[in-house]
């Protein structure tokens, strides 16, 4: 029988790392023998995934792949399960999403001033808040293969959340500005499916008339979940390059 594609193992040679979980996530965390707080990486899954899907989200190779990545350059890094099992369950995951970065943020192990949110393929749209008004603490807004668009509740919408900033910043509101300000590092594929590729070019479009903060990691030879199905160098070297984009906004 044959592996489902979200069974398939993470591309990067990583040492695992066994989370500590919780009832709501899984802790990736590096040597803290030193005692001090360090960064997190808060990674949101994308779907909708199956209520029924066994193992859940948290557990696939390529989470517990990124997790381990980002426990071994010495951030915390947390996976965990959100309810996108359709469509119009984007305000329940949102709701999780932010219990989760709270709940984070309040461990003394993480610096809670420093958080980066780092949101895949489905779950794009839960960006949209974070990007529309992102606390002092949020250092980073990252997207891989994201949906960003599409039949979605217009409060989960990033197109509009970025042009809307930008059109603000322009006027010289000051949260605005700040919001403008904000990292965002997108990974996109060149062998994306072409409704997804619709909306990720207008996000950039959009973020470009924003004049925001985007970074943009290419894959030119990339599928959608490149991180799993794609075992090349150049899917290695694109993981890596967008990690040290997201710990750079974290220093």
């Amino acid at each position: 029988m044959q592996r489902p594609d979200y069974l398939e193992p993470f591309v990067v040679p990583v040492d695992p790392v066994e989370p500590e979980r919780r009832d709501t996530a899984d802790l990736y965390l590096p040597d803290v023998s030193a005692g001090r707080s360090r960064p997190a990486v808060v990674l949101v899954h994308g779907g909708p995934v199956p209520a029924d899907r066994t193992p859940t989200p948290r557990d696939w190779p390529v989470y517990r792949g990124y997790g381990s990545l980002l426990a071994g350059r010495g951030v915390v890094a947390v996976a965990f399960d959100h309810p996108l099992h359709s469509l119009d369950a984007y305000s329940r995951s949102a709701a999780r999403v932010r219990e989760v970065v709270d709940r984070v943020r309040e461990d003394p192990r993480v610096d809670g001033d420093r958080i980066a949110l780092w949101f895949f393929s489905g779950g794009g749209p839960l960006c949209a808040g974070w990007l529309r008004s992102p606390p002092s603490w949020l250092r980073c807004v990252a997207l891989t293969y994201p949906r960003l668009g599409g039949s979605v509740e217009p409060s989960f919408r990033p197109i509009d959340a970025v042009g809307a900033v930008g059109a603000a910043a322009a006027a010289g509101v000051a949260g605005a500005m700040r919001a403008n300000e904000l990292p965002i590092v997108l990974t996109r594929v060149g062998l994306e499916r072409p409704d997804i590729a619709a909306t990720v070019a207008e996000f950039v479009a959009a973020a470009r008339i924003a004049e925001a903060n985007l970074t943009i990691v290419d894959v030119p030879a990339g599928r959608h979940a490149f991180d799993t199905l794609d075992d090349t160098d150049a899917s290695r070297q694109a993981v890596t390059q967008a990690a040290d984009h997201i710990l750079a906004t974290l220093r």
